[in-house]
């Protein structure tokens, strides 16, 4: 059989990295790195290079499923939304539209159309209630930048290619590609800023991959980094290290920050860090002394008790140094919407004002937190979720005590709908299972991030049609939500143009060969988006397959520009924050007096990404069949156990039981747990239901009390846990 080569980009992460896929007849057979890539240069992970092999799994959903008593049986597409559009209409006329949500998953995050369809589907119904797992990892960030720079999107990064220090908290590049930021090859780019006499510093509970190849390892404590910040800008302040001029005329709120940081000195923060106070100011030298540097948190500081703050002064000591918006510091992209957050403010797009039903929690980006999702359902009363559209997501793993709540609550709900390639855990409580694409078989365009943020140290665009067809009664994600609509009765966007627009575009589509033929396809508006994007045709796209360089970051192109504060200044000093910052002695107390107890941390691996890559038989095999707990070897001693022996590990919300690695790379007093485990009752996921691997999440508390106020997170780092020999 003849074989070709295409080029395409992956989309498993921010990164992106192009690829070059073999295929024989429908079937691709290999995955190389694509070499003549403007950005990735032949640079991609192991996941990138196998997505082949969980594209072409036997498991692969194929066709429609309803529910009959415990089973499932497989039915059309058009009796799935008859049915399920019948079932939405009679629950919005009943109870409203906030009676319909949506839960939007991470792998089809990464693909263009599909999460702008399902938030414009539940506007269409008149809903609120859209769920997506960046209450699990990433809105801190989101409810940080609106109060600082007047828009959720707008994410300074660091200008990695130019930086002279770089320190690094809860986050680990060699494995994760870092977020939110483009970053492919990032131990190649890392390593460089040493190359150029540059500093990097990791800090982290775990020596990470990252930390064993590059930098100076600095361990801190779990969820105690907010102090460590803190005692940062405080030796900010004490030096007078302020760009005064650039502070005065683009920023307001110097004062009230210098007061928040001034209780606590380095001296103060080493009592729960464990930094001491000599290598926090060392550390505060090097930056200093750079010529452009940049603090970057991510993941592991997000998902702490207090992510927003965090962030909040991250961006205050870049901003305040004169780091933010230059060369080698932090710059802000520019994305492919020319004044995108200026638009999109002045509509309130994603700039929504509502609190949640339960727990009175501010909306983040017109969504709101999963933590809530159980109380959502299972609360009676005005605005109760009767119903739920699961897109390429599994909440039954992602989500806070997601087999204690939600498991009952996603049996209480009237109509449950998953579109997914997989049958895995939620599906299995689903009443429909509808077959969607994999990344192999959707046209794309970069995601929304590079698209909407600019999150890119080098701005580049790339085009890639799908490679594979669709198989049997699968359907791309955005012909089922167009159609979804049409059956619901949803007005898509809440407009009767783009409602009346998109709709016959829908039901075209269902009608084999009708929407292609007349050019009513997910390509064709692709086009049309990359017009507006103003980043050319796809035919001029198609033309460079290895991806379009843009214009290059500016820097000094922000501040006084792109700000979008109602007074065009960055607030240093949100009033929400400081209030909170007051109130933080009542936790700094609290860690002090349980400096003696385990805290508890996720880990990611470099053969899994999130609870959905369990299911190819080469990420799992041998020790790879199970997680483990990582503890440093001290602690094992106190706990009387060695590598390889089963211990329990108890949170205040409940346990789990695995096998143990004790490992120097974690600091005394910390312990590591690797997410997205716990398959063992997904029969739809032939591979993954014999790892034996726990749920990590099981362990975090859900609740609008155990969620962080701002962005509406869980908590799952910094867990106090306990862990005792079985």
């Amino acid at each position: 059989m003849s074989s070709r080569t295409e080029l395409t980009f992956c989309r498993i992460c921010e990164a992106t990295c192009g690829l070059r896929a073999t295929i024989e007849g429908d079937r691709v057979v290999a995955i190389e790195p694509d070499r003549d890539h403007v950005v990735t240069k032949g640079y991609s992970c192991i996941k990138g290079l196998r997505y082949n092999e969980i594209h072409h799994s036997p498991d692969r959903l194929r066709v429609p499923l309803k529910r009959v008593g415990d089973g499932f049986e497989e039915i059309s597409w058009e009796q799935a939304l008859e049915e399920i559009g019948t079932k939405v209409r009679q629950l919005v006329e009943e109870h409203g539209g906030d009676s319909v949500s949506a839960y939007l998953g991470n792998p089809i995050s990464f693909s263009l159309l599909p999460p702008v369809l399902t938030a414009a589907f539940l506007q269409g119904l008149g809903s609120r209630n859209l769920f997506q797992t960046g209450s699990q990892d990433c809105n801190n960030k989101f409810a940080a930048a609106e109060r600082l720079y007047g828009f959720p999107f707008i994410q300074p990064f660091a200008d990695i290619d130019r930086n002279q220090c770089l320190i690094i908290i809860g986050s680990n590049p060699a494995v994760s590609r870092s977020s939110f930021m483009q970053l492919p090859d990032p131990v190649r780019r890392l390593r460089a800023i040493e190359g150029r006499g540059g500093k990097v510093f990791n800090v982290n509970p775990r020596r990470t991959e990252t930390a064993k190849q590059l930098g100076t390892q600095v361990f801190i404590r779990p969820d105690t980094d907010i102090y460590f910040l803190l005692s940062f800008l405080h030796e900010v302040f004490s030096r007078d290290a302020i760009a005064h001029e650039r502070v005065s005329q683009h920023m307001k709120g110097l004062e009230p920050l210098r007061a928040v940081a001034e209780a606590w000195p380095p001296e103060r923060s080493a009592e729960v860090t464990g930094i001491a106070s000599e290598t926090l100011r060392s550390m505060v030298d090097a930056y200093l002394e750079a010529d452009g540097a940049a603090i970057f948190l991510s993941t592991g500081v997000n998902q702490g008790s207090h992510g927003t703050l965090a962030f909040w002064i991250q961006e205050t000591i870049n901003a305040v140094t004169g780091n933010l918006d230059r060369l080698g510091g932090t710059i802000v992209g520019r994305g492919f919407i020319k004044n995108f957050p200026k638009h999109a403010r002045r509509g309130g797009h994603t700039m929504r004002k509502d609190r949640s039903r339960i727990g009175q929690l501010p909306s983040v980006a017109d969504t709101f937190p999963a933590g809530l999702m159980a109380d959502e359902i299972l609360t009676p009363g005005e605005g109760q979720v009767r119903a739920l559209f699961c897109l390429s997501g599994n909440p039954l793993l992602s989500v806070p005590n997601s087999n204690g709540r939600l498991e009952k609550a996603l049996k209480a709900l009237e109509l449950l709908v998953v579109i997914d390639i997989f049958r895995n855990e939620t599906a299995n409580h689903a009443h429909y299972v509808l077959p969607g694409s994999s990344a192999l078989q959707r046209a794309d365009l970069p995601f929304v991030f590079q698209s909407l943020m600019g999150v890119q140290p080098i701005p580049y665009a790339q085009f890639t049609d799908a490679l594979l067809p669709l198989e049997d009664e699968q359907r791309d994600e955005t012909m089922i939500l167009l159609q979804l609509a049409r059956a619901c009765g949803s007005r898509l966007f809440g407009s009767r143009v783009a409602n009346g627009f998109f709709n016959a575009w829908g039901s075209l589509g269902r009608l084999p060969g009708i929407g292609s033929r007349i050019g009513l396809t997910p390509e064709r508006f692709l086009g049309l988006m990359a017009r507006a994007f103003r980043i050319g045709s796809l035919r001029s796209l198609r033309r460079e397959p290895h991806g379009r360089l843009l214009e290059p970051n500016k820097g000094d192109d922000f501040l006084g520009q792109r700000v979008v504060t109602d007074d065009g200044l960055v607030d240093l000093a949100p009033e929400e924050f400081v209030a909170a910052a007051s109130e933080l002695e009542t936790a700094f107390e609290a860690e002090r007096a349980q400096r003696g107890k385990l805290k508890l941390i996720s880990k990611r691996e470099t053969h899994s990404h999130n609870s959905w890559m369990h299911n190819f038989p080469r990420f799992v095999e041998g020790k790879r069949s199970t997680n483990y707990l990582y503890m440093n070897p001290e602690d094992g001693g106190r706990v009387g156990v060695e590598s390889g022996a089963m211990v329990e590990v108890r949170s205040s919300v409940a346990s789990v039981r695995l096998p143990v690695q004790l490992t120097d790379e974690m600091m005394v007093g910390a312990v590591a747990l690797p997410h997205g485990w716990g398959h063992q009752a997904a029969d739809g996921l032939s591979v993954a239901s014999q790892t034996t691997g726990v749920n990590v999440n099981l362990l975090a508390a859900d609740g609008p009390e155990q969620l962080e106020y701002f962005s509406g997170m869980a908590k799952l780092n910094g867990i106090w846990v306990e862990v005792v020999a079985v």
